[in-house]
């Protein structure tokens, strides 16, 4: 068998340009890698900063919902929809609701999560408290899709960083309802009880997908109204 031989001021080349594609495939890589998850890199730091650096809320009293209150605290920030909204300060979550939107059919809810967080056609409304349901359904991404980035396909990325006794607010037709989480739990994906589910109780239920970034299994957070 015959080998060739390079020159040697060809074989400089043809190794200069084999290392510079190497080089420019691995930029690419880290690039790409950088824009698929930035969104979450900037939520995780804001989280960080702002649970060691932001203004906190210290609770003195056990929590109990069926206590009446005076009044509900001020939020920091300006709900983005007062007609049908979610606002959650812990993890910023700021972002409008899309009402009666059918879970079954995908065309539609993928629609409807591209606009802000989806609310389950059939169940209630926030503030509910005397319908047959009374249960507020409520579901979101926790993921980025690095080819087609929508504004909130990410808005429930730190979903899971609620814990029993963080404040939910909701907006519905003009009027502000607080709930209190009360229940963290991650079920399988085929698991749909709590949407299907009635409930006497004035609820809100929140689901994403965990961990964020597949569908391998759902998160879920129950809270009960905080009434005033």
């Amino acid at each position: 068998m015959i080998k060739l031989k390079l020159p040697k001021r060809k074989r400089f080349w043809v190794f200069l340009a084999i290392r510079t594609v190497a080089n420019i495939l691995i930029i690419s890589g880290i690039l790409f890698s950088f824009f698929a998850f930035s969104p979450y890199i900037e939520k995780e730091i804001w989280y960080w900063w702002h649970s060691h650096y932001g203004k906190k809320t210290v609770v003195t009293e056990e929590i109990n919902t069926s206590k009446p209150k005076k009044t509900l605290p001020p939020l920091s920030l300006a709900p983005v929809d007062t007609n049908f909204g979610i606002v959650i300060e812990k993890i910023d979550v700021n972002a409008p609701v899309v009402a009666n939107v059918n879970a079954a059919n995908y065309p539609e809810y993928i629609a409807a999560l591209s606009k802000g967080v989806a609310h389950a056609k059939g169940t209630a409304f926030p503030g509910s408290t005397k319908n047959g349901n009374n249960n507020v359904f409520l579901f979101a991404h926790s993921a980025i899709n690095a080819l087609e980035a929508k504004k909130y396909n990410s808005v429930f990325y730190l979903l899971r960083k609620l814990e029993v006794g963080d404040r939910v607010t909701t907006f519905y037709q003009g009027q502000r309802y607080d709930y209190i989480v009360t229940n963290k739990q991650v079920v399988e994906a085929t698991d749909t009880r709590y949407l299907s589910e009635v409930s006497k109780d004035p609820i809100l239920t929140l689901q994403t997908c965990d961990p964020p970034g597949s569908s391998l299994r759902r998160l879920i957070i129950t809270a009960k109204l905080d009434k005033i």
